[in-house]
């Protein structure tokens, strides 16, 4: 084989490689834009990658950012379990959900929740969990419903009894009380486990015409994940608020961080209560 051949092979082949290089960035960047079409960057492989934490939304980490965009009349606050047995120092949880509640800001982040809800009119939604009596019969439990009826949690002398009930594990926490005792706030029948497909939630939203929500409480990896789970399923356009809301750590397992990677991969968007006020704020100018 000729030099003269040779050199010609190499040069058809870098020009190919090229080509090539140069139709895999365009379809890159592209898939980029039409994933972050709410978004005004495109990931780059240069610009900085900030990996989502509950005090910091996500960027260029290497999945899309559909977005979410507050919209007056069809976005809400939806709120799950902003109860004293998880959010309360004397709370029978605390032991375990108290470290990540106290690192995130939790009780604060919901308060400043609540208030901008009520400034502005965005409807709010609460998804309490009630345990009574009868359902501590039940005849088998998953690994935390077991712990939640031992400890107990939620516990209510009975479906319209309310002996007991003020000040218990099963009441609000009292800094949420004037925003959610206030006539307008929409408290929906009580979830039995994690999730909303046994209470009404997903009927009093339809009916109310809301088809966003804006997820906080607790706890993370639990009844926010699976209502956050569900809604998405059901149709609704979902976001998260992640430091409005914390989960159990044990010696061997950190709830948060397991509900972290899932509010990323399933939600249309996750960000900290600043720049969710903000948002609620501009919306409602």
């Amino acid at each position: 084989m000729t030099k003269q051949r040779i050199f010609i092979m190499i040069s058809v082949g870098l020009v190919v490689l090229v080509g090539l290089i140069g139709v895999a960035t365009y379809e890159s960047t592209s898939i980029a834009r039409n994933y972050n079409h709410k978004t005004p960057h495109v990931a780059t492989t240069k610009a900085e990658v900030v990996v989502a934490t509950a005090h910091t939304p996500p960027v260029n980490d290497g999945l899309p950012l559909p977005g979410f965009e507050i919209t007056r009349g069809n976005t809400a606050l939806m709120i799950t379990d902003p109860q004293n047995d998880f959010l309360s120092p004397k709370g029978s949880a605390w032991g375990v959900v108290g470290k990540s509640v106290t690192e995130n800001g939790t009780v604060a982040n919901l308060v400043a929740l609540f208030k901008v809800a009520d400034e502005t009119g965005l409807p709010v939604f609460i998804s309490p969990q009630y345990m009574y009596p009868l359902d501590h019969k039940w005849k088998f439990e998953g690994t935390l419903e077991l712990i939640m009826h031992s400890l107990p949690m939620f516990d209510r002398a009975g479906a319209l009894d309310l002996t007991g009930f003020e000040g218990s594990g099963a009441d609000w926490l009292e800094e949420f009380k004037p925003y959610i005792n206030n006539g307008k706030t929409i408290v929906t029948s009580p979830h039995k486990i994690y999730g909303p497909e046994s209470n009404d939630l997903v009927l009093q939203m339809r009916k109310a015409g809301i088809d966003k929500v804006i997820l906080a409480g607790m706890s993370a990896n639990l009844c926010v994940e699976s209502h956050m789970r569900e809604l998405v399923e059901q149709g609704f356009e979902v976001m998260v608020v992640t430091d409005a809301t914390a989960a159990a750590i044990t010696e061997h397992y950190n709830g948060y961080e397991a509900a972290l990677v899932n509010f990323r991969m399933i939600a249309s968007a996750m960000d900290n209560t600043e720049n969710t006020v903000k948002a609620i704020r501009a919306a409602y100018k």
